[in-house]
């Protein structure tokens, strides 16, 4: 029998972070895969970051994670999203050379001491007396490990959809898991099926570019990685054109064979993430919406036509492409669809992502609940974070609203659930102007470092960059110029002219500097909000509480509260169906609780 510490099952963006983790923390990991063409795959769009998810992926990279190095050495282009915002909204977004990121991401695990690659199917997890022993492979090969990270992504039980034709495989046609859900099932965790989709890929020849807006990125490039020294560059454009009212007759005149419309599609789709038919019904007063044309690589003749995913049939997909401005004439090479999979209730999840009910069983990524690579990603290095030290007996690594958009995302998924599939936006985030994509190494290193996956020379760097905003912010106020550097037109930069010592500090530390300056009245109040909130968390929940015999809480609260057992009476007051007035009579009963364990002065 072959033995590991942790086996993680499926090696997308959740599992290679997870294995790369808990290996990197001396943990033996073994991470399997239905085809080794589906690790790292990016079956969607070819790129990596966006609103929200950029400020993941600088999260994860400050924690020890892969991915921000990852497409820094394999983007083609890159911009900053949102610039015209504040500072909060403000996402990096890079278009990757989709072959070159797998093989990126193929390197590093292959490179991992303590790390093996096995292709194979997992059928069945190993479990006795509430607790992970190994998983079962289909050619009946028992594995023996001490935790198991699932992350399978939109493998499990999944199909495509393209009009009236369905058939059950993963994505781009891929082998798909038949075997592991079902299991799931039997060990007590009920699924649900959700659906999410892809565009076509059209042959790049037969694109009329001079009929769009090219939209180059941005220089100098921003790196996603902190550790990033070489200078990136621009090595491809992107293109913008917009459907036609034809584009929108030709979508409603055939909604009767749309697989969404038909019925033919159980799973519940992204809200934020439509498909164009949906679009255009749900948005009937818009006579258009815009469509980027991205390439796959620099290599490749497959360009991503993003904002136009549809399942509709093939004959009608030709028609509705062809009426977009430069896609006249254009060639299919592969056919948009939708993808329907099985995923948990996260709920049935700590923070750590370990199952409640099975312990050394955890979950990351779209079994979760959730979509986008980043977010997947973001996940499975929680989670292998989080097996690696269970295992090695020492405290787990939690990350809270007030810390993270990780942290936002981990509460969101365990502690409110989903009803769709769950998609990171800047409006999910209470303290988003603290929670910045350009300090998230200020953020998180320290807690990367002190778990052992942030290197000695990351946490250096993080020092060094918040010594010198800090002296530049005092320099700053020494000088009185806090109080022009306020004003929305006036910059550090305006400011340098004059003061040219201002230029001895380092670009990042001049960045954190003017934005603790300019924002001090903003963040000073959120600061406040925080430590209210984190007050509220550190109230612990009893482990013994039996929430049944508090007779002065609501029925649904009760219940509510018995399933999901919250850690602390913040993560209590944030469960749907438990009302501000049960979190009333829990903090009378926590009280008592205390008083009732204080031994007697007698």
């Amino acid at each position: 029998m072959d033995r590991y510490d942790i086996v993680v099952i499926g090696a997308g963006h959740a599992g290679c972070e997870a294995a790369l983790a808990s290996a990197r923390l001396g943990l033996r990991t073994l991470v399997t895969t239905l085809t080794r063409s589906s690790v790292a795959l990016m079956p969607c769009n070819p790129a990596i970051g966006g609103t929200a998810k950029g400020h993941l992926v600088r999260e994860l990279d400050a924690l020890g994670g892969e991915m921000g190095r990852a497409i820094d050495d394999t983007l083609i282009q890159s911009r900053m999203l949102n610039t015209g915002k504040g500072p909060a909204m403000h996402s990096l977004r890079a278009q990757a050379d989709k072959d070159a990121y797998q093989k990126r991401m193929m390197q590093a695990l292959a490179q991992q001491p303590n790390l093996t690659l096995m292709e194979t199917e997992i059928v069945s997890i190993l479990a006795q007396d509430g607790r992970v022993h190994g998983v079962l492979t289909s050619d009946g090969n028992e594995i023996h490990c001490r935790a198991v990270i699932v992350a399978g992504g939109v493998y499990l039980d999944s199909r495509i959809i393209i009009g009236e034709r369905s058939e059950p495989t993963g994505p781009m046609g891929l082998k798909r898991s038949s075997g592991l859900g079902d299991a799931l099932r039997q060990m007590g965790f009920p699924l649900r099926r959700f659906k999410t989709g892809t565009p076509a890929r059209i042959d790049a020849s037969t694109i009329d570019y001079d009929q769009m807006q090219a939209q180059p990125g941005d220089e100098p490039i921003v790196p996603f990685s902190f550790m990033t020294d070489q200078t990136l560059t621009n090595r491809a454009l992107c293109y913008l054109t917009y459907t036609t009212p034809e584009t929108h007759r030709i979508i409603l005149d055939n909604l009767s064979r749309a697989p969404m419309y038909a019925g033919t599609i159980r799973g519940t789709g992204a809200r934020y993430c439509p498909s164009i038919e949906d679009k255009v019904v749900r948005f009937s007063d818009k006579s258009r919406h815009p469509i980027f044309l991205e390439p796959e690589g620099l290599n490749s003749n497959e360009w991503y036509v993003q904002g136009m995913s549809t399942s509709m049939p093939e004959d009608i997909q030709r028609l509705i492409y062809a009426s977009v401005p430069g896609l006249g004439r254009a060639k299919i090479l592969k056919y948009a669809y939708a993808i329907e999979y099985d995923c948990i209730d996260p709920t049935s999840l700590d923070a750590t992502l370990e199952s409640r009910d099975v312990r050394g069983l955890f979950f990351a990524g779209q079994v979760n609940g959730t979509s986008g690579y980043e977010e997947a990603a973001a996940q499975g290095l929680v989670a292998g974070v989080n097996a690696a030290l269970q295992l090695k007996g020492e405290e787990p690594m939690l990350l809270t609203r007030s810390t993270s958009y990780i942290g936002v995302m981990l509460d969101d998924l365990t502690t409110k659930g989903v009803d769709e599939p769950y998609r990171m936006m800047t409006s999910r985030a209470e303290y988003r102007l603290s929670l910045r994509q350009d300090n998230a190494d200020l953020r998180l290193t320290d807690i990367g470092h002190r778990v052992g996956l942030a290197s000695d020379a990351r946490l250096v760097r993080m020092q060094e960059k918040r010594e010198q905003s800090m002296a530049l912010e005092k320099l700053l106020r020494a000088k009185h110029l806090d109080e022009p550097l306020r004003r929305p037109d006036v910059t550090l930069a305006d400011l340098s002219i004059a003061h040219p010592e201002f230029l001895d500090y380092s670009a990042a530390a001049r960045e954190q500097a003017e934005l603790a300056i300019k924002y001090e009245g903003y963040l000073t109040r959120q600061s406040a909000e925080i430590r209210r909130f984190e007050h509220a968390e550190s109230q612990r929940m009893p482990d013994d509480i039996d929430y049944e015999s508090i007779q002065a809480l609501r029925i649904e609260a009760r219940q509510k509260l018995a399933a999901q057992k919250p850690r602390s009476l913040g993560q209590a007051s944030r469960i749907p169906g438990v009302s501000p007035g049960d979190i009333s009579v829990l903090m009378v009963y926590l009280e008592k609780y205390k008083r009732d364990r204080i031994p007697s002065s007698r």
